[in-house]
């Protein structure tokens, strides 16, 4: 483990979308670790590295807004794409009229955490160090440098970031004081079969606004 980073992103709004939900966008308590994971790679992301969750600080009460908007049904068939590309001609488009759906949601809003990661070093030669990556990274988040926009779970809804260091601690809102079960939440999905990713999950519990987030490969984290 290198050394630990901190970063605070907040936003109007944030789904952090259930995957047991599977028509409906009903959005989990507080960011998962990988939509965390997301934003610290919005940052930098390399080969070299992976990323880390090990906190996350939730700093403002968790409220709830409801809302039913317009969805496309569906995309433009992959091969729809290769076959045009290589005839030169076909049809692409959607007819939003023919494909919309109306659904309800259940989003977050007026989000505020703190997240804290660090990196692993994957392949370490002369040119890759953690020392090299640690200081671009503190480069690139003081600087609100990003290779994509950071989001709250959905494009979206798009999040600002700032770097914290030897910050103060924050201030807990009272709403958040105390234990808080959040039931199993979605940790990551595991690419070991690229074919076939699965997801992983962890029993996340909050205390005083904090949640503890374990190591991937421990036993709390389940497939």
């Amino acid at each position: 483990m290198g050394e630990c980073f901190c970063l605070e992103v907040s936003g109007d709004f944030a789904c952090f979308t259930r995957p047991e939900m599977k028509v409906e966008r009903v959005s989990y308590d507080v960011i998962t670790p990988s939509a965390a994971r997301a934003v610290f790679e919005a940052i930098l992301w390399k080969p070299a590295i992976r990323w880390h969750i090990r906190q996350i600080e939730v700093l403002q009460p968790i409220r709830w807004m409801n809302l039913r908007r317009n969805e496309v049904a569906s995309v433009v068939p992959t091969g729809s794409v290769k076959s045009t590309m290589k005839q030169g001609t076909g049809q692409l488009g959607l007819y939003i009229e023919e494909e919309r759906q109306q659904r309800a949601s259940l989003f977050l809003r007026d989000v505020r955490y703190r997240l804290r990661a660090d990196f692993e070093l994957l392949s370490e030669d002369t040119d890759n160090t953690i020392i090299k990556f640690a200081e671009m990274f503190k480069r690139r988040a003081s600087k609100g440098q990003c290779f994509n926009q950071p989001y709250l779970g959905t494009r979206e809804f798009s999040c600002d970031f700032s770097l914290i260091e030897n910050g103060e601690a924050p201030v807990i809102a009272k709403e958040l004081l105390g234990r808080r079960e959040l039931g199993w939440m979605l940790y990551d999905m595991d690419f070991t079969d690229p074919e076939n990713p699965m997801p992983r999950f962890f029993q996340a519990t909050m205390n005083n606004g904090v949640i503890q987030v374990p190591a991937w490969n421990s036993e709390e984290v389940r497939g």
